[in-house]
């Protein structure tokens, strides 16, 4: 039976993710930890925990016998240009010390499997833009990206040196209903939904012509549980897996909106977000997860705008 940690438990990606983990495992073997305010999202328990303090990290993990860790605490891109010193040290410690317990772990004979999300913001300009494959050019532009490849370097490190069970997936734009929008510079996609439903006209901070890799929450979410689920020999690649769903400028969103809300208008306005989105591939090549571990997006940009305007909390979007 797994015992599975989930820390950055009230992010984005870690809300929906303990939901699901519980529904597949059982609330009683989920815990979800953050440093922010309790939230369950379908686990039993909730845990106020620091990933910069490995000892409480560690002191929890053998307490609870966990067997997986879901290490998710990170700065993203635009908010870690504010702040990159604070960015570097979360995002890189963070990991390093997941790793590190992992290994003494596996040293006493207790097998701890973690998952780490690196992202398309470990690309950089002289990346291929289209279609990128998984070995590519890296040369990120933004600290969020430079600790994301630096990461994936660790992964593969410490499953190489020693034999650390660690997987990853490089997250495109990642889009859903159930929060709102962050510090991402993909966040457009998520932005661009709340002012639709609020009847405003959306000013966005990228160009019209703007084309960035996106992937619905659904799809994320099955492709990390996937992944985590797969037979180890399967899990070829160590630092981190090409994972694409579908590829669309604001332009494009926003006449996919329009064909359901004809009123809606948007302008455009683009800030310093710009630079980093220019620095991002345009499309994935993901054959590798496919070929692996059986890897396939299923939720088209039609199907996405349909539920997602079903679905938006228009409660929430005022608050955005």
């Amino acid at each position: 039976m797994e015992r599975i940690l989930i820390i950055g438990a009230n992010g984005q990606i870690g809300s929906e993710l303990v939901t699901a983990l519980a529904q597949q495992h059982g609330a009683a073997n989920v815990i979800a930890a953050d440093i922010g305010a309790d939230n369950l999202y379908g686990a039993a328990r909730y845990v106020r925990l620091d990933v910069l303090d490995k000892d409480a990290v560690a002191g929890l993990i053998a307490t609870e016998d966990v067997t997986q860790v879901y290490q998710l605490a990170a700065l993203l891109s635009a908010t870690g240009e504010k702040v990159p010193l604070k960015a570097w040290t979360l995002n890189m410690d963070g990991l390093l010390n997941i790793l590190e317990i992992a290994r003494e772990r596996g040293e006493a004979g207790k097998q701890l499997k973690v998952f780490w999300p690196s992202s398309i913001a470990a690309f950089g300009p002289n990346t291929p833009s289209e279609a990128t494959p998984q070995y590519a050019v890296m040369d990120p532009t933004s600290i969020y990206g430079i600790s994301k490849l630096a990461g994936e370097r660790l992964c593969e490190y410490y499953h190489a040196k020693y034999g650390v069970d660690v997987r990853s997936i490089r997250y495109p734009g990642i889009i859903s209903y159930k929060s709102p929008p962050g510090g991402g510079t993909t966040d457009y996609a998520i932005a661009i939904f709340h002012a639709a439903l609020r009847g405003e006209t959306y000013e966005c901070f990228l160009g019209p012509e703007t084309t960035l890799p996106m992937i619905y929450m659904p799809d994320a979410i099955r492709a990390t549980i996937e992944l985590m689920d797969a037979p180890a020999e399967q899990v070829v690649i160590r630092s981190s897996y090409n994972v694409a769903g579908v590829s669309f400028n604001p332009r494009e969103l926003a006449a996919a909106i329009q064909a359901k809300l004809p009123a809606f208008r948007i302008a455009y306005k683009p800030d310093s977000r710009q630079q980093i989105a220019d620095s991002w591939p345009k499309s994935l090549d993901d054959s590798r997860a496919t070929a692996d571990w059986g890897w396939n997006a299923r939720v088209g940009i039609e199907a996405m705008v349909e539920d997602m305007l079903a679905n938006v909390d228009v409660g929430m979007s005022k608050a955005a």
